[in-house]
């Protein structure tokens, strides 16, 4: 599998720790940042992701930052991306299963190991492609409001 992954400067260290987990596990990994300890904008990792993920230029992202809020949001901008920001395992397997998350945003204070849980789930569930889980995806994915 393809797995995109990026980080603001608050979760460098889980990131490169996660990168060489996932590639143990025989996927392709692909860093997009930031590799530096200064500052950054985690919307521009978020929409790199994004795009990534848009172009079927990867299967899944994964995002690290201080909350994963921020660069949950952010990603969620880019059209034909669906990001959770999940805090358990549990959480994880629902965004897939029941939403056909492409995208995982994690928090930088997460464990190592607990992301490592966390990221199995989200990478070996599938979507249910349910008819009901059909519908509600639909219905996001159409939604506009005009004002």
């Amino acid at each position: 599998m393809k797995i995109g992954i990026a980080s603001d400067h608050m979760g460098i260290k889980q990131k490169s720790k996660i990168i060489k987990y996932l590639a143990k596990k025989g996927h392709n990994i692909y860093n997009y940042g930031t590799n530096k300890k200064e500052r950054v904008d985690y919307p521009d990792y978020a929409f790199l992701v994004g795009h990534k993920i848009q172009n079927k230029e990867i299967d899944l992202g994964i995002l690290i930052c201080g909350t994963g809020i921020g660069m949950s949001m952010a990603c969620n901008k880019v059209s034909g991306v669906r990001c959770a920001k999940v805090n358990n395992v549990k959480e994880a397997k629902l965004a897939r299963y029941h939403n056909n998350a492409n995208v995982i945003s994690l928090s930088s204070h997460i464990g190592v190991m607990k992301m490592k849980d966390i990221l199995d789930a989200f990478v070996k569930t599938e979507f249910s492609n349910e008819e009901r889980h059909i519908q509600r995806l639909t219905k996001v994915d159409n939604y506009f409001y005009e004002h």
